[in-house]
C-alpha cells in the first residue's frame, strides 16, 4: 500500500499518555459515535498543559483511534480520499531549490502521466517556498520547500488521490524527479 498507519508510539511518547489509555478515555466518551472534528475536540481536553501544538497532537489522536476502530485507512483523509508524502534535502537556500525545482518541472508535459488541470503556482513566505499543481486524475501536488540550518527540505505532499495505490504511483514518481534534482 505505501501508507502507514498512525504511529500510536509517537502519540503516547509526546502526551506521557499510554496508547490504552486514550482508547479507553475515547471508548467511555463513546468516540465511535462521534465525528472527527468530536474525537479530536474530546482528545484535547485531555492533553497535557505543558505540550507543545496539542491542537496537532489532538488530530494525530483522532486519526489514530479512527484507523483502529475502522473507520479510516492509513493515509486516508477526512473526506475519504488519499494522501501521502516524500522528501529529500538540498544544499541549496530557498530560492536555489525551487529554481533547481522549477527548472526540473517546467518542461514536463506528462505527470506521472496525467497532464495539468492549469499551470502550476508558486508563491513565497520568508522561511517558505511553495509549488502547486492540480492533475487530470484529480489529485494534487503541493510542494513545500523550507530551511533547514544550512540546507532546504522538499516535501511534496500528494492529496485528492482516489485509492492508497494511486498514492504509491505518485510516491514512485516524486521520488525519481527528487532523485534527478539531486544528481
Amino acid at each position: 500500500m505505501g501508507t502507514k498507519s498512525s504511529n500510536t508510539s509517537a502519540i503516547a511518547k509526546a502526551t506521557d499518555t499510554p496508547w490504552e489509555t486514550w482508547i479507553e478515555r475515547l471508548e467511555s466518551a463513546n468516540a465511535r459515535e462521534l465525528t472527527h472534528k468530536e474525537i479530536a475536540e474530546l482528545a484535547f481536553t485531555f492533553m497535557p498543559p505543558a505540550l507543545e501544538n496539542p491542537g496537532w497532537w489532538a488530530q494525530s489522536v483522532a486519526v489514530a483511534y479512527e484507523q483502529q476502530i475502522g473507520r479510516r485507512l492509513p493515509g486516508q483523509a477526512q473526506d475519504g480520499t488519499f494522501q501521502g508524502s516524500v522528501s529529500t534535502t538540498l544544499a541549496e537556500d530557498l530560492d536555489g531549490a525551487l529554481a533547481r525545482w522549477e527548472k526540473q518541472v517546467s518542461d514536463l508535459k506528462l505527470f506521472n502521466g496525467q497532464t495539468l488541470v492549469e499551470p502550476a503556482r508558486t508563491s513565497a513566505s520568508e522561511r517558505w517556498r511553495y509549488w502547486r499543481a492540480s492533475f487530470s486524475d484529480g489529485t494534487k501536488a503541493q510542494v513545500d520547500i523550507g530551511l533547514k540550518v544550512d540546507k532546504c527540505s522538499i516535501a511534496i505532499n500528494i492529496t485528492k488521490a482516489k485509492t492508497p495505490d494511486q498514492v504509491s504511483e505518485w510516491k514512485s514518481f516524486w521520488r525519481q524527479i527528487l532523485a534527478e534534482i539531486k544528481a
